[in-house]
C-alpha cells in the first residue's frame, strides 16, 4: 500500500500548528475568556453583499459566529472567545479556502483600541522574542504598531484619494491591489477608522461619525484580522442590514433571512468590541509558508 506524501509532508506545520493554537487557549484563559461553541448552522448569516454563504438543508452554513456570540454578550457573558470552523463559497485560492478556522474574541466594556492592545499582546505570547520571520522579511513586533487610518493608506500608496475610490465604486479593488501589499511589512499596521458607509456592524466614531471604530490588521501584505467597536443601537443595525440585503439582490445573491433573534436582543448588548481573526493564515505567517494549503491537513482538492 501507499500512502499519501501530500499529507505525509505536512506534518511538521501540523505540529506547530497544535501547539499555536495550545498557546491561543492558555493566552485567553489566562485572561479569564470563557472558550464557548456555538451552532455552525444558521436560519441566516449577517447580510454582507461580497461573502456569500453556502447553503446546508434550507439553513445556512455560518460565515461567522459573530451573531451568536454578541447574543451571549447581550444575555450577560463579560469575556467570550470561540475557535472554529467557518465556510464562504467560492472562496478558493492561495490564501483562501471555501472552509477555514476563525478566532473570534469579544469583551463587553472595551472598544476597539482595546482590541489592538489584546492583538499586540496575543503576538507577544506567541513569539516572545519579538520578531516575525516571513518570507525573508523581518517584522518588528515591538509595541506600538502602526495606526495608519484608511485616508491617510490612500493618499500614501492609493493611485486616488479615499473619496475618489467611494465614488468610482474602486474602493475594494484599489485596498487589495495598491495598499494591502504595502502594509506590516517592517511591523504590523492597524487599518482604522474605515468610512462609515462601509461600518458593517461596527459603530461610528462619536467625535467623527464619518468614519467607524473599525480596524483591519495586517503583517507582511496579509490581512489577519478585522475587529469592531460594536454598534448596539438595533434600528440603525437592522438598517445596514436592509441596505445589504438590498444590494445582494441587486447583484443577484439569494436572500438571507433577517437575523430577528440577533436584532431583538442586540439593545440589550453593552457597550463592547469584538474581532475576527484567520487562524489559517496566522500560522502562515508563524511557520513561514507561503500558501494556505501547507498549514491545513485537508484542502477541498484533496478530498
Amino acid at each position: 500500500m501507499q500512502g499519501n506524501w501530500a499529507l505525509s509532508k505536512k506534518r511538521p506545520r501540523l505540529e506547530q500548528r497544535a501547539r499555536i493554537v495550545q498557546t491561543i487557549r492558555s493566552f485567553f484563559f489566562a485572561q479569564d475568556y470563557l472558550e464557548i461553541e456555538t451552532p455552525h448552522r444558521l436560519p441566516g448569516n449577517a447580510p454582507e453583499a461580497h461573502i456569500d454563504a453556502v447553503q446546508s438543508d434550507g439553513w445556512f452554513l455560518h460565515t461567522s459566529p459573530e451573531l451568536c456570540m454578541k447574543r451571549l454578550l447581550a444575555a450577560g457573558y463579560p469575556r467570550l472567545f470561540q475557535l472554529c470552523r467557518c465556510w464562504r463559497a467560492e472562496e478558493r485560492g492561495t490564501r483562501h479556502l471555501p472552509e477555514f478556522t476563525m478566532l473570534e474574541w469579544y469583551a463587553a466594556h472595551c472598544d476597539y483600541h482595546a482590541l489592538m492592545d489584546h492583538c499586540e499582546t496575543l503576538l507577544a505570547a506567541l513569539l516572545p522574542e519579538g520578531k516575525l520571520h516571513y518570507r525573508g522579511q523581518c517584522i518588528n513586533l515591538s509595541s506600538p504598531w502602526e495606526r495608519l487610518t484608511v485616508a491617510e493608506a490612500f493618499d500614501r500608496f492609493g493611485s486616488r484619494s479615499l473619496e475618489q475610490a467611494l465614488a468610482d465604486n474602486r474602493f475594494d479593488e484599489i485596498i487589495a491591489l495598491e495598499i494591502e501589499p504595502q502594509l506590516g511589512i517592517q511591523r504590523p499596521t492597524f487599518l482604522i477608522e474605515y468610512p462609515g458607509a462601509l461600518a458593517a456592524l461596527a459603530r461610528r466614531h462619536p467625535q467623527r461619525p464619518h468614519v467607524a471604530e473599525r480596524f483591519e490588521l495586517y503583517i507582511a501584505g496579509l490581512e489577519l484580522a478585522n475587529a469592531f467597536s460594536e454598534l448596539t443601537d438595533p434600528l440603525e443595525q437592522r438598517r445596514r442590514f436592509a441596505a445589504e440585503e438590498t444590494t445582494r439582490q441587486k447583484l443577484g445573491k439569494p436572500p438571507y433571512p433577517s437575523p430577528e433573534k440577533f436584532l431583538q436582543e442586540l439593545g440589550a448588548m453593552p457597550e463592547a468590541a469584538g474581532i475576527a481573526l484567520g487562524l489559517d493564515r496566522l500560522v502562515m505567517l508563524l511557520t513561514d509558508a507561503e500558501t494556505i494549503d501547507e498549514v491545513v491537513a485537508f484542502t477541498p482538492e484533496l478530498l
